[in-house]
Formats: C-alpha cells, structure tokens, sequence
C-alpha cells in the first residue's frame, strides 16, 4: 500500500509527454523556415523597381557632359550672331535715325567707346572733319578707343570690334551696303542696328547670306 502514494512512475510518465512538445516546438520551427521562402520571391520583385532607377542616375550622367558641351557651344553662338535691330528709315532719313540710336545707347550706360557708326552712303560729318587732319589722326582718336567711332563702308574693315555696332544705310550701291553689313555683323560684339529702308536692307542680307 505504501507503495502507491510514492509511484512516481506516473509523474514521469507525464513528463514524458512534456517532452514530446518540446520536440513539437522543434518541429514548427523548421515549419516557419519554407514560411520566409514564399516571402523571398517576393524580395526579387523589389529589386525590379530599382533597377529602372539605374538607368535614370545614368541619364544625368549623360546629359551633363551635354550640359558641360553646351555652355563651350554658346559662347561661340553669342560671338557669331550678335542681337540685330532694324529701325525703318529712308536713305535721306538713315543717318538721323543712326544719330538718335547712339544718343539712347549713351543714355542707357552705353560708354562711348562701345559704339561704332558705318555710313553706307555719305560719310557722317564727324568722319569728315576728323579726315581732313589726315587719316594718321583720325585712325588714332579709332584706336583710343575712348568715344564713338565713325568711319564709312569703304574704309570699315579696318575698324576693330565693339560691343555695339550701327549702320546707317543712308545711299550708296548695294555693294557698299552689303559691305557695310557684312563687316558690321563681324564687329559687332553684342548688338547690331541697322538703320535703314527695310526692303532693301532685307534683300541685302539675302544676298550676303
């Protein structure tokens, strides 16, 4: 009799299905590993947006060497093509309305020094006084550089390059217009006004392009 209150036999007998679970829980441990490999072909899928977004960092990539070629390209536009302004006037009226284009320049800041006058026809006053001390004098006051220049289409090519450049169509042939335009837009650094009859200043263009 005293030996069924001490049967511990039973008590491990129950331990023993505790043990069991404890092997159960290994068991759904190595469950939830396939559980994450259902996830993983999800992942691969992620890695699909990023991949477009490579490309992308390469397009900047490529469009700054054009960046950095444009500016070198534009310096070289802006000294070919400067601004050109054309102010309707007729050939008796072209030299008045050169005169009035350099007196607004000199009023917005223009320094004097900055503009050059080509007359197509007769020479603008000024370049006739100046001649008559000889062109050893007149070349020099050119040179200075220190106010505005007049010179005439005959003689333009030898005058150098300013930032603004004015042409009064005031007569002459067509070759001596022509001319005047064609070394006028050489010189002119930043801007070109012509003073003129629009058609004919037009179909001279035509024919120097």
């Amino acid at each position: 009799m005293p030996l069924l209150p001490e049967e511990p036999q039973i008590h491990e007998s129950a331990q023993g299905p505790r043990a069991t679970p404890a092997s159960g829980r290994t068991a759904p441990t190595p469950r939830p590993v396939p559980g994450p490999r259902p996830a993983a072909p999800s992942r691969p899928g992620r890695p699909g947006p990023p991949r477009p977004a490579p490309p992308v960092q390469r397009a900047p990539r490529d469009a700054a060497p054009a960046a950095e070629s444009a500016p070198a390209d534009r310096p070289a536009r802006v000294a070919a093509t400067p601004q050109i302004q054309l102010i309707p006037a007729s050939a008796q009226g072209a030299l008045d309305a050169a005169e009035e284009a350099v007196d607004l320049l000199l009023d917005s800041g223009r320094a004097p020094g900055d503009v050059l006058v080509i007359t197509t026809g007769e020479p603008h006053p000024w370049a006739t006084h100046e001649l008559s001390f000889g062109e050893a004098s007149y070349w020099a006051q050119h040179d200075a550089g220190d106010d505005v220049f007049y010179t005439d289409a005959q003689v333009a090519s030898r005058a150098g390059a300013r930032p603004v450049v004015v042409v009064a169509v005031n007569g002459g042939p067509e070759s001596a217009a022509a001319s005047a335009l064609s070394v006028a837009h050489a010189r002119a650094g930043a801007l070109l006004i012509v003073c003129g009859d629009p058609q004919r200043i037009n179909s001279v263009l035509g024919t120097a392009a």
